[in-house]
């Protein structure tokens, strides 16, 4: 284990400067190395994780895929949607797939997100089908927050003849002992920036339709995160058992797409070449970082702050030195 001043002193530094780390999990070799938790929570308090939720959705198609409920990743978005009206004269809607939704790829009709518009509406996946296309053909990385990977559940809904959660309930947080146990449905704009806002809620954002959110609206606690984190690092199995293929790991963590205006890579929909390894990323420092030469996982679970301190700056500059080779000492 580390020396205790060691302990000590990433604990004082979480405390001082990272204000609004919530918790943070270590594993080592599948071991829990450090857990720590700030801000009054505890291990069993969960916390929005914003962006990792599309992590997730990634995980939940590639299992998808592996039962064959999804073809394979270059099949047409509206083959999901046979009742889906196309509007006379739009093309470019009728050519996007789903790699395009996993590698962010897909082109949008507007240039800023349409936010009350979209939340207004009872159904999210049509509301981000309707803005799905445009001019330009797909192809070219475009980031999307909250507008457009709902699109993702809806296929996942269509394809598995279930609701998301209910589907990850079986096929994933139940394999993996993580407690998600319900929807979380927000009806006013004041509802919607509560739960952003609000700490320690428990369960999935769904719209009034009752499909979970795909880009953001999971909460999850650091060990879940932690957990998922660690069945990445160990090829898509957990305890022995192959929950999502070793193929669809690799080729999730393959570049497929790059934001060249911030220089990163993107996989579907994880980060990689972060930092030493890969990452499933979210507002406010939420992070799942994994550094496979290390077999190290490291989850940070993080309360809603503008403008939050870059956590990855923080794992690899302070955290990860100190369990490489040669500094951390295997537990016994």
């Amino acid at each position: 284990m580390m020396p205790q001043e060691k302990i000590r002193g990433l604990e004082k530094t979480i405390s001082s400067k990272y204000t609004n780390i919530a918790g943070i999990v270590i594993l080592k070799n599948g071991e829990k190395q450090f857990e720590n938790y700030c801000n009054g929570y505890t291990p069993a308090d969960t916390v929005h994780v914003f962006s990792v939720t599309k992590s997730i959705i990634s995980i939940l198609v590639g299992i998808a895929a592996d039962r064959g409920y999804i073809k394979d990743v270059d099949q047409k978005v509206l083959d999901f949607f046979p009742d889906y009206t196309v509007k006379r004269g739009e093309k470019t809607i009728q050519t996007i797939t789903v790699r395009n939704l996993l590698t962010m790829t897909a082109p949008y009709k507007f240039r800023s997100a349409p936010y009350t518009r979209f939340f207004s509406s009872q159904d999210w996946v049509k509301a981000s089908l309707d803005l799905l296309g445009g001019r330009k053909p797909a192809g070219e990385f475009r980031y999307m927050e909250m507008v457009g990977p709902d699109i993702l559940s809806g296929i996942l809904v269509k394809a598995c003849g279930c609701s998301v959660l209910d589907f990850a309930q079986e096929v994933l947080f139940s394999p993996l002992g993580i407690a998600v146990n319900s929807n979380i449905i927000l009806y006013t704009a004041k509802e919607h920036v509560a739960f952003v806002k609000t700490n320690n809620k428990s369960g999935w954002v769904a719209d009034e339709s009752g499909t979970n959110t795909a880009g953001w609206g999971l909460t999850l606690t650091a060990m879940d995160m932690a957990k998922i984190g660690q069945l990445y690092l160990d090829g898509g199995k957990w305890e022995g058992r192959q929950i999502v293929s070793g193929a669809w790991v690799k080729e999730s963590l393959t570049e497929h797409s790059r934001w060249k205006k911030e220089n990163l890579s993107y996989g579907y929909l994880w980060w990689t070449g972060i930092g030493n390894g890969y990452a499933a990323m979210g507002n406010s420092g939420n992070v799942i970082y994994v550094n496979p030469s290390e077999n190290l996982v490291i989850s940070v679970a993080a309360l809603f702050k503008p403008s939050a301190k870059d956590i990855i700056d923080f794992i690899v500059k302070e955290v990860e030195p100190l369990f490489k080779q040669g500094v951390y000492t295997p537990a016994s």
